[in-house]
């Protein structure tokens, strides 16, 4: 198979993965995924494997075979799996699940390599752009910063007393984190500069962005500039689209039926792509507003997409 420029995933509670091409909405590849739903999806930088993110493993899969086999599993979670993700040059993988833990493992050997333990369900997981933090929202309301030098938590913050930390976002330079929780409250901290660690957290604004449950919260991407902007899905039906720069509100995607669940933006930007529980995955122009495309196909609730349209990593 080719390499596509674009690849595109789904997943959904009717235990499969599709694949897409985000231009014409056709699925070109369906993985049945009998064995659990999935709860995240993720794709490797180099764009060669997706990882599916279950309960309790996380299957690996190659982007570019029709095998409907992974190429590799990752066992050592005992609960769902919620959070996954990869270092820059995908040497290794992160994750965060409802047994307690974060993880991180290495792709280049077998088994777990690191293992931090939150002491609650683990909802969501970021690394910072610097590499060397992890920041993790449990449901008890904690968020804390994995500091992978010191191999500590170097920081905890508690916004809401017990009010599940849903997701978690930090801006492509590490100036931002922003926290989204089950009272559709976004708490913002301005990560201050200067210091080589990031757990000097400045309190910025609380935004009261949707009445329902906030799924998703998702910082625009470097190509975006000079435009930055923060989207919410939220199970309001809506995703919200916020201007960073005083928080005022930009945009109100309108369109799915049921909860959204997840959302992703292009490399630049310009798209935005989410999952709902009415089945469907969309595009969104972020310049209209509008959805542009609808992926249809799944047969239960869309729970995540995965999308990378960036270049590829040069090779070393």
């Amino acid at each position: 198979m080719s390499q596509p420029s674009v690849i595109l995933a789904t997943a959904s509670y009717d235990h499969s993965i599709r694949f897409w091409e985000a231009k014409s909405g056709r699925c070109y590849r369906t993985i049945n995924y009998q064995e659990s739903h999935v709860n995240r999806l993720e794709i490797t930088p180099d764009k060669h494997y997706l990882a599916a993110a279950g309960n309790p493993h996380i299957r690996l899969f190659d982007v570019n075979s029709n095998s409907p086999q992974p190429v590799m599993s990752y066992d050592s979670h005992t609960n769902n799996v919620m959070a996954v993700g990869f270092q820059c040059d995908g040497n290794w993988m992160y994750s965060g699940s409802e047994d307690g833990t974060v993880k991180i493992w290495d792709l280049r050997a077998p088994g777990c390599q690191r293992e931090y333990e939150s002491r609650a369900a683990v909802n969501t997981v970021v690394l910072h752009p610097n590499q060397t933090e992890l920041i993790s929202g449990d449901q008890n309301g904690n968020i804390r910063v994995w500091d992978l030098t010191a191999n500590s938590c170097s920081c905890e913050l508690v916004p809401e007393v017990d009010t599940a930390v849903r997701s978690l976002t930090v801006m492509w330079d590490g100036s931002l984190v922003v926290a989204a929780n089950n009272h559709g409250t976004c708490y913002v901290w301005r990560l201050l500069r200067g210091t080589q660690t990031m757990t000097n957290f400045e309190p910025l604004h609380k935004l009261q962005a949707h009445k329902g449950y906030i799924l998703k919260c998702l910082l625009s991407p470097e190509f975006c500039e000079p435009h930055r902007y923060l989207a919410t899905a939220s199970s309001d039906h809506t995703v919200k689209i916020w201007n960073v720069d005083g928080f005022t509100l930009e945009k109100t995607l309108i369109g799915h039926q049921r909860w959204v669940w997840d959302c992703v933006f292009s490399v630049d930007g310009a798209f935005l792509i989410t999952a709902s529980s009415d089945t469907t995955a969309r595009l969104w122009s972020m310049s209209t507003g509008e959805d542009i495309k609808t992926y249809q196909g799944h047969h239960k609730a869309t729970v995540c997409c995965a999308l990378n349209d960036g270049a590829e990593p040069s090779a070393s």
